[in-house]
């Protein structure tokens, strides 16, 4: 089975251990791919959807994996601690509305669904499970927009009840689900939504990164050895 790990910062890349030394296979589209353990790719495609969806393209179609997990950090929608572990059951893209013709809020033409899911979470939870990672399952919001405290966000938490909000893993899911690809998304909080302390806690990520770097490439690995 051949993984990709995408992430959106380079930061988030460098929390694989000894990832920093890594030297690139090649550089595609202005996005360097490494090889982080033998049949695993990582990426740093950049932040928003349309780099996410087109680093995602690119794993895809040119390196022709067999599963994407997307990792990085998150803001959280409830009181879950600083580096907790989120593990994707659904996703929705908080910011595609065509309600003006009748279509419901959140809904992606083409695809026409709200609701993307991931692959086997329950599966995935018992393999985060068996490296001592106590992830939360839930879902994820995602748009091209960075969440802060006010009504915007309220409404995002009202409307589609996310555990966390963050800018890709929902438009790499819709790259994989067209393109016949296996998709998970683990997220680390790296602050919370509805806190007057949410900038001082995002610009302090550490823990949530340390937390991130420590699973996601033997939780890679575990996948791989099982398909």
């Amino acid at each position: 089975m051949k993984i990709a790990l995408q992430f959106a910062m380079p930061v988030e890349l460098h929390a694989l251990p000894g990832a920093r030394e890594l030297p690139a296979l090649e550089t595609v589209s202005g996005v360097p791919f490494f090889e982080v353990a033998p049949g695993i790719l990582a990426c740093a495609g950049g932040v928003g959807k349309v780099n996410a969806a087109m680093a995602a393209e690119i794993l895809c179609l040119k390196y022709g994996v067999d599963l994407i997990l997307n990792a990085g950090v998150a803001g959280c929608c409830t009181d879950l601690p600083i580096g907790s572990l989120v593990l994707a059951e659904t996703l929705v893209q908080h910011d595609v509305d065509t309600s003006a013709v009748g279509d419901p809020v959140g809904l992606v033409s083409t695809v026409n669904q709200v609701e993307f899911s991931t692959w086997e979470p329950e599966r995935c939870l018992r393999l985060l499970g068996s490296l001592g990672a106590d992830a939360v399952p839930g879902r994820v919001a995602t748009g091209d927009w960075f969440a802060v405290k006010g009504d915007r966000t309220g409404w995002i938490a009202e409307t589609f009840h996310p555990l966390v909000v963050e800018m890709e893993a929902c438009a790499i899911a819709q790259v994989c689900l067209r393109n016949g690809v296996r998709f998970a998304a683990l997220k680390s909080v790296s602050d919370h939504l509805f806190s007057d302390r949410q900038a001082e806690e995002y610009f302090d990520f550490g823990q949530a990164l340390e937390a991130l770097g420590r699973v996601v490439l033997p939780f890679a690995q575990k996948l791989q050895a099982e398909n």
